[in-house]
C-alpha cells in the first residue's frame, strides 16, 4: 500500500455566512461579495461570510463579515438564524461547518454607499445569483424559501418595507417575493382585517389627484399572523 503523509482531518472549523436581502425597483436583491481565495479566484462570487474567531459568537462573526465584506452596517439589519450547513464537501479547502443567517434591510435605510455596487460587493437580483462559491447556491435557495414562507404567517415583511408605505407597495413587494399575482381587493381587505397596519394620520403620497394613504406597521416586533 502506498504511504501518504497527508494528515487526516481531525476537527471541523466553524464559519458564519449571511444572506442579506433588500427590495428595490420591484426586485428582491441579495448582497454578494467577491471570493478571491483558493481554489476560487477569477470572477467568483459568494455570500458574505467567513470563519468564527474563538473569542466571538456566531452572531458576532456574522455581523463582522457583513460589515467588513458586504460594506453594510450590521446595526441596520434584522437578522435571524437560518440553518446550519454541514455537508462534508461543502468547502474544498477542508472541513467547515457554516451557521447561516437570514438578514433583511429596507432599501431606504441604506446609505448611498451601501446601496452602491463595487468590485468587491454588490446587489444582485436573487434570480440572477448563480454559480456561487462553496455551497452558497444551496444557502441562498434555502433562505429564499424561508423568506417566502415567513412572509405568509408573520409580519417579517415590515423589515423590508419603508417605515411608511402604501398598500400598493405592500402588495407589490409581497407578490414579487412570492412570484405570484395577487387579488388586489382581497389582499388589502385581508391586511386591514389582520390589524397589523394603521394609516398614518394626514399623510398621503402619489400626487394631487389620486393621493394614496400611507400606512405603518402597528408593532416593530415580528409577530405571527393568520396566513394571508
Amino acid at each position: 500500500m502506498k504511504e501518504t503523509n497527508k494528515e487526516p482531518i481531525r476537527f471541523a472549523v466553524i464559519a458564519a455566512d449571511t444572506v442579506v436581502f433588500t427590495y428595490n425597483d420591484g426586485k428582491l436583491l441579495v448582497r454578494l461579495t467577491k471570493v478571491d481565495r483558493p481554489p476560487f479566484f477569477v470572477d467568483t462570487k459568494g455570500l458574505p461570510g467567513g470563519l468564527i474567531n474563538p473569542s466571538e459568537t456566531a452572531e458576532d462573526a456574522s455581523r463582522r463579515h457583513v460589515e467588513d465584506k458586504a460594506g453594510i452596517a450590521a446595526s441596520k439589519l434584522y437578522a435571524e438564524q437560518l440553518y446550519t450547513f454541514s455537508r462534508v464537501d461543502r468547502d474544498p479547502r477542508g472541513r467547515v461547518v457554516a451557521v447561516a443567517y437570514l438578514a433583511l434591510v429596507p432599501w431606504e435605510k441604506l446609505s448611498k454607499e451601501e446601496q452602491s455596487n463595487s468590485a468587491t460587493a454588490w446587489w444582485s437580483p436573487v434570480v440572477s445569483a448563480k454559480k456561487l462559491a462553496y455551497d452558497h447556491n444551496e444557502v441562498l435557495s434555502f433562505a429564499t424559501k424561508r423568506l417566502r414562507s415567513r412572509i405568509t404567517y408573520t409580519t417579517v415583511l415590515a423589515k423590508l418595507l419603508p417605515r411608511e408605505f402604501t398598500l400598493t407597495e405592500f402588495e407589490n413587494m409581497y407578490g414579487a417575493i412570492l412570484s405570484a399575482n395577487l387579488d388586489k381587493r382581497n389582499f388589502r381587505k385581508k391586511v386591514l382585517k389582520l390589524g397589523i397596519v394603521s394609516p398614518v394620520t394626514g399623510k398621503f403620497t402619489g400626487g394631487r389627484f389620486r393621493p394614496a394613504q400611507l400606512y405603518k406597521f402597528i408593532s416593530t416586533d415580528v409577530k405571527e399572523i393568520e396566513v394571508i
